[in-house]
């Protein structure tokens, strides 16, 4: 179960990057709220599929689950109950609103994954038959 992919873990860094030059240089109304929460999901989805062999639709729904759930704790504001209103790390981390439209963006890049994943496969078996 455990072990390492270097092409995932490559796209885990390339994404990590891209993430970071979002955080840093870009405060817009579209890239940084939603194309940033559409590139963190398939960035958590490439570390996973970095260090452990899961078939592709149990880690798309692992990941999907992990961002509905932190999702679901910021409806329940659990920043403020866990009383880390004043704690940056704990706001951008786990965030402080809820959206509905976040968790379309997630559905959104779990379904570029699975896309990717499909193609790949296809293209694997294809070279694979050669």
């Amino acid at each position: 179960m455990l072990t390492f992919n270097k092409n995932y873990f490559g796209f885990a860094i390339l994404l990590f990057s891209i993430e970071v030059l979002i955080a840093l240089y870009i405060n817009d109304r579209f890239v940084r709220p939603y194309l940033g929460d559409v590139l963190v999901v398939i960035l958590v989805y490439c570390f996973l599929k970095s260090f452990l062999k899961l078939p592709v639709l149990t880690a798309a729904i692992a990941v999907l689950g992990f961002f509905f759930t932190i999702e679901f704790l910021q409806f329940l504001n659990i920043v403020e109950k866990l009383g880390l209103e004043k704690s940056k790390t704990a706001r951008t981390v786990i965030g402080t609103s809820f959206s509905w439209i976040d968790l379309l963006t997630y559905i959104i890049g779990i379904t570029i994954v699975l896309i990717i994943e499909q193609y790949w496969h296809k293209k694997q078996m294809i070279k694979n038959s050669k």
